[in-house]
């Protein structure tokens, strides 16, 4: 077996929230790079994800902002990372 991993950055904590940036890595090596790029997203949330067949094993802390900082640039927070397995 090999893996296919895929993170999604969405705008919020909810699962069917919007994505905002993703990374996709491609251990099968069917594809080269192994990372993907452009400018349109691979799914539209993470339940468009989940539906594709790509599981869930990791989903960011969510962790509220320090009093006086809501407004700082920081990491995106709301990261998914999804998996799928291929003989």
């Amino acid at each position: 077996m090999k893996q296919q991993v895929l993170v999604l950055y969405l705008a919020t904590s909810a699962l069917d929230s919007q994505v905002v940036g993703w990374a996709n890595y491609d251990g099968t090596g069917r594809t080269s790079p192994t990372t993907g790029d452009g400018d349109v997203p691979p799914y539209e949330s993470g339940v468009h994800a989940l539906r594709d067949g790509w599981r869930l094993f990791q989903a960011s802390q969510l962790i509220p902002p320090y009093p006086g900082q809501e407004y700082d640039t920081s990491f995106m927070k709301h990261e998914f990372f999804f998996e799928k397995l291929e003989s």
